[in-house]
């Protein structure tokens, strides 16, 4: 597969026959970086990193003119500017993404029923139900494209095939902005010329492990005996790459589907020993999830604290709720305790709070008497302030008096001044 820069870019033709590709992976371009650039046209045709302006900042995205040079996301921002001094830095603004995504994502429920998120920027869809209102998966495909670019000013690129891996492949492939169909009987012709590495499941370690058996290719897998795959790389994992290699990949779109966990972290540009401080970037974040989780009409059933020391030393802490939430005092109150837990510990380089064990919101049983309905109620209208005038519109107090308030009673979400 490409690097995702663009430089193997590959579409089909608008005679393409996309009747036996009824499954869609759409993936939006570059999505940070676009979003950003929406508000920047004037540096559209520029190498654009988005990243914190921090000395240890990673890259959050980056443009396809900053991928040619080499940048990719999670790389270090300092790395990325040695590869590309050009480049434009721009902060990231999260709940412009979370806006720009519900937008896209409700296009693609206009087009089927059938709709499985993997995430804010990407998603398949079965549109084997929808030819005889929208057209073929082809034609869906490029409706699709063009509505986004209408309503959001965003490029997505779409990938039809008959299964779900290939269907991600062709869309990859696409990139940027195009439309790459596989029809079923094209299926091992499009496979097997490429490496080993596209196939899911491989990772750097599979992936050596294979080169060394001189298997280079995805037809060199599909060419291999079942028992030899097995032998080299397990039962699982051996059967798994031979299915995969033969176009063989029987699942199908799952809606509903709910993420895993909601997080963020925050690395400091020098380690931190100060619990004021700490806990204040624990409230912080703590609000960023539970907004995070309402958008996405989730609660979480466990908190999980992380720290990463100078060293690279990193640790994590688990707190399971009696009861699932989407508030930010009760995620704090659970990080915080966390924290303290852990007692006495190195100076602190990244901390990060995450929610897991993610459920539907309102799933549990409701007692007769909410203790938490003032503070749901008051965490809602602020998400509906920051919705309308931005996430700095708005905060906890404490965020504004440099110290968290201790107890049970933090935060409270205050207005900002």
């Amino acid at each position: 597969m490409s690097k995702q820069d663009g430089s193997a870019r590959q579409v089909s033709a608008a005679s393409v026959d996309s009747t036996t590709s009824p499954i869609l992976h759409v993936d939006l371009d570059a999505f940070f970086a676009s979003v950003e650039l929406l508000d920047r046209p004037d540096l559209v045709d520029q190498p654009v990193v988005v990243a914190g302006k921090s000395a240890r900042s990673v890259v959050t995205a980056a443009n396809y003119p900053a991928r040619r040079f080499g940048v990719r996301s999670a790389m270090p921002l300092s790395q990325a500017m040695r590869l590309c001094p050009r480049a434009v830095v721009l902060e990231p603004h999260f709940e412009k993404y979370q806006h720009f995504s519900s937008q896209v994502m409700a296009i693609f429920d206009d087009m089927t029923p059938l709709v499985e998120r993997l995430g804010i920027d990407e998603a398949f869809l079965d549109v084997a139900g929808a030819r005889r209102v929208r057209g073929t998966p082809a034609e869906v495909g490029q409706l699709i494209r063009q509505r986004v670019r209408d309503e959001t000013g965003l490029a997505c690129s779409v990938g039809a095939a008959s299964t779900k891996f290939v269907a991600k492949l062709a869309s990859g492939r696409a990139k940027p902005d195009g439309l790459l169909v596989i029809p079923a009987a094209h299926t091992l012709e499009f496979l097997h010329p490429l490496p080993v590495s596209a196939l899911w499941g491989v990772g750097a370690a599979t992936e050596a492990t294979l080169l060394r058996q001189a298997l280079h290719t995805i037809g060199d897998i599909a060419h291999t005996p079942l028992a030899v795959l097995r032998r080299t790389l397990g039962d699982a994992l051996g059967t798994k790459l031979y299915e995969l290699s033969n176009g063989i990949d029987p699942r199908s779109v799952s809606p509903g589907r709910v993420e895993k966990s909601i997080g963020h972290e925050m690395t400091f540009e020098t380690d931190i020993d100060d619990d004021d401080v700490l806990n204040r970037e624990l409230l912080r974040m703590s609000t960023k999830v539970a907004a995070r989780l309402r958008a996405a009409g989730s609660e979480a059933g466990t908190i999980s604290l992380k720290l990463r020391y100078g060293d690279f030393t990193t640790i994590t802490r688990a707190r399971r709720l009696a009861a699932p939430t989407d508030l930010a005092r009760t995620i704090y109150a659970e990080a915080r305790a966390a924290y303290e837990a852990v007692g006495q510990h190195p100076p602190v380089r990244l901390i990060g709070v995450r929610a897991e064990n993610l459920a539907p919101a309102g799933g549990a049983q409701p007692s007769l008497w909410d203790a938490d309905e003032s503070w749901r109620d008051a965490e809602r209208t602020v998400d509906g302030v920051t919705r309308r005038f931005g996430r700095d519109s708005i905060r906890p107090a404490a965020l504004l008096t440099g110290r968290p308030r201790s107890g049970p009673q933090a935060p409270r979400p205050e207005p900002h001044d």
